[in-house]
């Protein structure tokens, strides 16, 4: 009766450190994809977090709690900007590898596709709240942050063309 109360902690001992050995092996090597940022997605993600980045640090710079409209803006602006930051890490590092459980490019398009919606109408909005007459010393901030958006969302639009042809390339085989 002894014998197979010790076998069985026997196996989930060796289960659990063998894990602990598969986890650290490879956690402690990250691999690193250098071409990825030479390639167009990649080059359109890295332009996405600086055109971001001048969106909504324009917008923080100033009252933007005057207009309404700049809080949508700024929720979209830094939320995305947070989400492409995390995506880019994850190709870069080729995370995707690891974890091929989740499947990247349904991830991918329906990211894209719905940070290209949500960024289209921030930058409608944004650009229809510019005025001269609210507050002309925001006026230039604002109307720069506008223009930005809508570099974002091409950027985004493109990169949602991209993962539309990888996910539709996918489903065909």
């Amino acid at each position: 009766m002894e014998d197979p109360q010790r076998a069985r902690s026997h196996t989930v001992t060796t289960t659990a450190s063998s894990f602990a050995e598969n986890f650290s092996t490879s956690s402690s090597s990250f691999a690193y994809d250098r071409e990825f940022l030479r390639t167009l997605p990649g080059l359109l993600i890295v332009a996405e977090i600086v055109l971001g980045l001048l969106v909504w640090t324009l917008i923080a710079g100033t009252e933007y709690f005057r207009v309404p409209a700049f809080g949508w803006v700024m929720f979209v602006a830094v939320f995305y900007w947070v989400l492409t930051v995390f995506f880019l890490i994850v190709y870069i590092t080729m995370t995707y590898t690891r974890i091929p459980q989740v499947p990247w490019t349904t991830v991918g398009l329906c990211f894209n596709g719905s940070a290209f919606v949500l960024y289209l109408s921030a930058a409608v909005v944004d650009a229809s709240s510019v005025s001269s007459e609210r507050d002309s010393h925001n006026f230039n901030s604002w109307a720069a942050s506008s223009f930005f958006a809508f570099l974002v969302t091409i950027c985004y639009a493109g990169n949602t063309y991209f993962s539309f042809i990888a996910w539709r390339s996918r489903t065909i085989q």
